[in-house]
């Protein structure tokens, strides 16, 4: 293999010895898929690492001795798989590898599988109602394809921007910066939150009002011990609705009296009939039916929040829409009543740890000193980076890229229920990172049975039982957004496949 010599941080690979390709193994009219498949395996293998710079589309056409745009179109079909990344002058540059091996080279033993890290089987990872560890366990059990809800495109975190801005921090970052600050969070991520609700939520927030927190989970944390402290017991949730958000609300002794959910949204009439006095909503994209709150609901809710009930909004996938105009958030209606959270994990990465929430100005003092003796605020310099892409205009250079790729990604997985699910329903496409699909037609079949069918031919997704305190129909919750067009297909494709084998 040739490399450049344009210098020790170089990283581009050119040249006609270029992967030892050779045209003459692609199969008739198939030249753009061969070279895609032989730079995927590359990527997978480690010849081409993450931070690698591919040759220019004209350089290895020339090579290869093909149209250019038979490599402009395989360079395609690796960014639409999140592999590569155009980066304008900088050429495209490889940033995240395939989740599984490639095939080994004709002629290879294959490697033996390594040994699972966990005992759990298929069967046991669903097997009776989930504890605290079920996501653990979930995520720790092998897979060759990741349809889990609620995991963002990785692979799209824009790194060169994360490094742009954080160098740009560092350069200016004063002495006494590095040192303890306000729990509250850094003024200047305070301020840029207040920026970005206002242009894109609808929401006239101080940012004196805001409190940066370590994501969602943190927030129901620190928002169950300020109600508590005000002889709140109680936190009414949507049903179905996230196993996970119940879980945390009950780990801080929150009891979560289930309120049904249909497709208008919550029932605020049965949320009366619950008695508890505040109640925990995702009114924009409702996990896991993708249902919108509708507008003689939120008037209701208005109603019920007015004469003394306190909301909690989750702002769950606000900003991933599609087919529909944006909805306006709770909180810009009613200030005084409506706690409202929010983060950046499923617009840039989890790993961030970062979200923000505002309280009703009577429990703002309560709030701020609930995170003050959490941890004293969170870490400072991601704030001051993130700040600066929000400043920059990067965070929605960032959303309008993903909306591009998660309604490809969208449509391919509605395309493959359709073709290999005849029967199955499909709800919440018009927004979000997943789907939810029932199965009318068989009432008898245990969802959990079906993930772990599926789970066992080595696709991961969650059955709709895990988000549900009442019976209901059997259905599943299929995250499309981190997982590339073609393993979606072969993902559905495996699930139609245990679906007939428990028929």
């Amino acid at each position: 293999m040739h490399r450049s010599n344009g210098g020790a941080s170089d990283q581009s690979i050119t040249g006609s010895d270029f992967l030892q390709l050779d045209t003459a193994e692609a199969p008739p009219g198939g030249l753009a898929a061969w070279l895609a498949r032989r730079l995927r395996e590359a990527i997978g293998d480690g010849r081409l690492p993450v931070g690698s710079r591919l040759p220019a589309t004209r350089v290895l056409a020339a090579d290869l001795r093909v149209s250019r745009g038979v490599v402009t179109d395989a360079y395609q079909r690796l960014i639409d798989d999140g592999h590569v990344a155009g980066r304008g002058r900088a050429g495209t540059i490889v940033v995240a590898a395939p989740l599984t091996a490639p095939p080994p080279p004709p002629g290879r033993a294959p490697d033996r599988p390594k040994q699972p890290e966990t005992s759990e089987t298929p069967e046991s990872v669903f097997a009776g109602r989930p504890g605290a560890e079920a996501f653990d366990v979930l995520r720790a059990a092998p897979a060759r394809i990741d349809l889990s809800p609620g995991v963002p495109d990785l692979a799209a975190f824009p790194r060169a921007a994360w490094l742009r801005a954080e160098r740009r921090v560092l350069s200016t970052l004063a002495a006494p910066s590095f040192g303890y600050g306000d729990p509250r969070g850094t003024p200047a991520l305070r301020a840029a939150v207040a920026g970005w609700l206002a242009r894109n939520r609808g929401i006239r927030a101080d940012p004196a009002d805001i409190v940066v927190v370590a994501g969602t989970a943190q927030a129901l944390g620190l928002l169950s011990q300020v109600l508590r402290a005000d002889g709140v017991g109680a936190v009414a949730v949507e049903d179905p609705g996230s196993l996970g958000t119940r879980q945390h609300l009950r780990h801080w002794g929150m009891r979560t009296p289930p309120v049904p959910v249909d497709d208008r949204g919550v029932r605020v009439d049965a949320l009366h009939r619950t008695g508890a006095p505040a109640v925990l909503l995702t009114p924009a994209h409702q996990f896991p039916t993708g249902t919108v709150l509708h507008g003689a609901r939120r008037r209701a809710l208005m109603d019920w929040a007015a004469a003394g009930g306190l909301i909690i909004e989750d702002d769950y996938d606000a900003e991933h829409r599609y087919d529909r105009p944006p909805v306006p958030a709770l909180r810009a209606l009613l200030t005084d009543r409506v706690f409202y959270a929010g983060s950046v994990s499923k617009l840039l990465a989890p790993a961030l740890r970062t979200g923000w929430v505002l309280a009703p100005p009577r429990h703002r003092d309560a709030l701020v000193d609930a995170k003050r003796f959490a941890d004293l605020g969170n870490a400072a310099l991601p704030q001051l980076v993130l700040a600066d892409l929000m400043e920059s205009g990067e965070m929605e250079r960032q959303l309008r890229t993903l909306r591009r790729r998660h309604r490809a990604r969208r449509d391919t997985m509605i395309a493959a229920i359709r073709a290999r699910l005849p029967g199955a329903v499909v709800h919440g496409a018009a927004a979000g990172l997943h789907l939810l699909v029932t199965f009318p037609e068989r009432p008898g079949l245990r969802d959990a049975d079906l993930a772990a069918a599926a789970l066992e031919r080595g696709v991961k997704t969650q059955p709709l039982s895990w988000h549900a305190q009442r019976p209901g129909p059997p259905g599943l919750v299929l995250g499309y957004a981190a997982t590339a067009p073609s393993a979606i297909d072969d993902g559905v494709t495996a699930i139609a496949a245990a679906l007939r084998d428990l028929t």
